[in-house]
């Protein structure tokens, strides 16, 4: 592995897995306690209808992917500030539409065959210089917004109520924390692909909840975590020939089940005590 650590495209792999943790260890702990599971999936799969167009047009699938799903997680957004007791329908509607129209767009490409694997499960050993300096840009900036806006963050996320009496901005907050969600699953995708993005965005958090008090606990914590994960991913996959992607998330679930396990025996515990 440390021979594999002085080639150029494990280096690349290692900053952009370190670089995406930290983005999904954030805004996944807000999606988690703001309970948009749900949305930041669909706003994943939605966003294939973006690289099938940036590949039918001839420009970036990184671009075509981060229009795409900002525009997916804005009507998203609409739909369930508005009425939250129906928005399942209307994302599982975008969730499938996205993913038809990206599949029929690489189909018409004419004469390129697009591999379907890479954006499905990830190529995060392909990442290239130039993407890991957007998501270094992508991090900062999400980094500076949550730093801002953390105390107005907090109340939407636990009293949304409350946070309306007082005068926060919750309708601004909420499309600005899925516009932000819409961009971490852009560059989530690179690194896991679009099916399994929504695990790295949610499974760090929800351990990390467990054993944390406040909101900026949690996300440091989930940010450890998904770097744990995703260097144990790499070197497994690194040593027995495996997709990274999905080994990544294999550790996520693995670890995911074990912290279940433990906190079930630890209420047992505090049962028969």
């Amino acid at each position: 592995m440390w021979d594999a650590l002085q080639l150029d495209f494990m280096q690349h792999a290692l900053l952009a897995g370190l670089l995406v943790s930290i983005s999904c260890g954030i805004i996944g702990s807000l999606v988690v306690v703001n309970r948009l599971v749900f949305i930041s999936g669909g706003i994943a799969h939605a966003a294939f209808g973006g690289i099938g167009l940036a590949f039918f047009l001839g420009f970036s699938p990184s671009l075509g992917a981060a229009l795409f799903a900002l525009g997916v997680s804005m009507i998203m957004g609409v739909v369930s500030f508005r009425t939250r007791h129906r928005s399942d329908t209307i994302v599982g509607v975008l969730w499938a539409i996205g993913m038809a129209v990206g599949v029929i767009l690489i189909d018409l490409t004419p004469g390129y065959h697009v591999d379907l694997m890479s954006y499905l499960f990830g190529s995060i050993l392909t990442v290239p210089g130039s993407d890991l300096w957007m998501m270094i840009l992508l991090n900062g900036a999400i980094l500076v917004t949550v730093i801002i806006f953390y105390k107005e963050f907090i109340a939407m996320s636990y009293d949304e109520e409350f946070a309306f009496v007082v005068g926060i901005p919750v309708r601004p907050l909420y499309f600005t924390l899925l516009g932000m969600t819409a961009l971490s699953v852009v560059m989530t995708i690179q690194v896991v692909g679009l099916i399994l993005v929504i695990a790295l965005l949610t499974i760090p958090p929800y351990i990390a909840e467990n054993f944390t008090k406040s909101l900026g606990e949690m996300m440091a914590v989930s940010s450890i975590l998904g770097i744990c994960f995703t260097l144990a991913g790499l070197c497994l996959s690194y040593a027995y020939d495996l997709t990274s992607g999905a080994t990544i998330i294999l550790v996520a679930g693995v670890a995911f089940f074990i912290f279940q396990l433990i906190g079930l025996l630890k209420r047992k515990g505090g049962v028969r005590t």
